[in-house]
């Protein structure tokens, strides 16, 4: 998948056809991840984490972003810090580097962030402008039982209206 989204990064902007459009659906089907950590006792080893989702239950997604980064180089294992870079970085328009990070996050089946990991991989290939695969990842996560299976449906519906 490193190789697809190195190749995105060096295509031209023009692959996508109708890009306000595109944006406006990638918009539409974001909804940030929602905070579950903030509540946390704050410890030295934890701290920039806190910090960085203050900015992000903020919705200041660009200030959070580097320090989710550097919480992620602190501690590569903290999957749930990149779950938030992963959504940080979408709403901040940047597909790319989140569907890199949701690499990381599915080569560790452990850590419970699959349906996450499904999803946020079909709001990547939305915001990129791969309808067809984000139509394919939606319709495949609308069939089975999942966490996004709703919203699966309807942007599944959405895409095939296009």
């Amino acid at each position: 998948m490193r190789l697809v989204v190195l190749l995105l990064l060096l295509a031209p902007p023009f692959l996508s056809c109708n890009r306000p459009a595109q944006d406006a659906l990638c918009k539409r089907f974001l909804t940030p991840y929602p905070d579950v950590v903030s509540q946390r006792e704050r410890t030295p080893q934890n701290s920039i984490f806190l910090d960085a989702m203050g900015h992000y239950t903020r919705k200041e997604y660009s200030e959070a972003i580097p320090m989710l980064e550097e919480a992620v180089r602190q501690d590569s294992r903290n999957a749930l810090a990149r779950l938030y870079l992963v959504s940080a970085l979408l709403a901040e328009n940047d597909p790319y580097r989140a569907e890199m990070h949701l690499d990381f996050l599915e080569k560790d089946p452990g850590k419970g962030f699959r349906d996450q990991v499904e999803w946020y991989n079909a709001l990547c290939w939305l915001c990129e402008g791969n309808l067809e695969k984000a139509a394919q990842q939606a319709r495949y996560i609308a069939a089975r039982r999942h966490t996004y299976r709703s919203q699966a449906g309807e942007l599944a519906k959405v895409l095939s209206d296009h």
